[in-house]
């Protein structure tokens, strides 16, 4: 009887693959352990005690002559603020007062809602020109004699009658004074005439006989005719003569 018999070259590599595999599994457990541990412990923990004085010392030795520097913080050490530029916060009203108002008078007014003869203005506002001679920088049509007062309280601003009057004039761009009104006022037995300049186009609401009673409006703050910005001109007259409107509503306003 015919007996087959197996090569014996399949077997051999037969029994290679199986040892082959065996060596790769204890391979990668191996591999798993020594990346666990080398996760798991700090660097230093493979240096002795001599590898770590000598990597000192090269170190050392490396920088040695190089200027090493050194931050220290004083914990009581007080951080000094640079110091703050010097100034100082000047109003309005008083640059006004500053330029135009000499030492014989000052701008400063108060006013009372209740007087028979008031400012312009139920409160103070600023002045910017006063009556007298003067030299407008930049201003050809400007007047070298002032004959009124020019209060700048802004564009807009309702302006009053003085006192109780009567409405003696009214001009539309009635030349320098642009929009312009005249009230005459009857005060202790003398005429006074009270000129209001530069009013707004459409501000003025009287008309020549109208009768006023002071805190009326007149119209409102303009720059109309020669003026270089937005005021009232306000003029006082004596017997038809100007003086000047500050020092008269000083001594008379009440």
């Amino acid at each position: 009887m015919a007996v087959a018999i197996r090569p014996a070259a399949p077997l051999r590599r037969n029994r290679f693959r199986r040892v082959l595999r065996k060596l790769m599994t204890v391979g990668a457990m191996a591999g798993a352990g020594a990346l666990l541990i080398s996760t798991s412990l700090p660097a230093s923990a493979f240096l002795n005690s001599s590898g770590v004085s000598s990597a000192s010392a090269t170190t050392t030795s490396a920088s040695a002559g190089v200027p090493v520097q050194n931050l220290r913080v004083d914990a009581n050490a007080a951080v000094a603020a640079p110091p703050r530029d010097a100034y100082t916060v000047v109003s309005l009203v008083q640059q006004i007062a500053t330029k135009y108002a000499s030492a014989a008078r000052s701008t400063a007014y108060t006013n009372d809602p209740n007087g028979t003869i008031q400012w312009p203005f139920p409160v103070p506002v600023p002045i910017a020109s006063g009556f007298g001679p003067r030299q407008v920088e930049g201003c050809g049509f400007c007047s070298t004699f002032h004959e009124g007062v020019d209060f700048t309280p802004g564009s807009g601003v309702p302006i009053q009658a003085i006192a109780n009057g009567v409405v003696s004039k009214v001009e539309f761009d009635g030349g320098g004074l642009g929009n312009n009104v005249t009230i005459d006022h009857n005060i202790n037995g003398q005429k006074v005439q009270s000129i209001y300049g530069h009013m707004l186009a459409g501000s003025v609401r009287m008309v020549v006989g109208q009768m006023v009673k002071v805190t009326d409006q007149v119209g409102r703050v303009g720059s109309s005719g020669a003026s270089t910005g937005a005021h009232l001109h306000l003029e006082i007259h004596l017997n038809n003569t100007p003086v000047d409107p500050f020092a008269w509503l000083k001594a008379n306003a009440n």
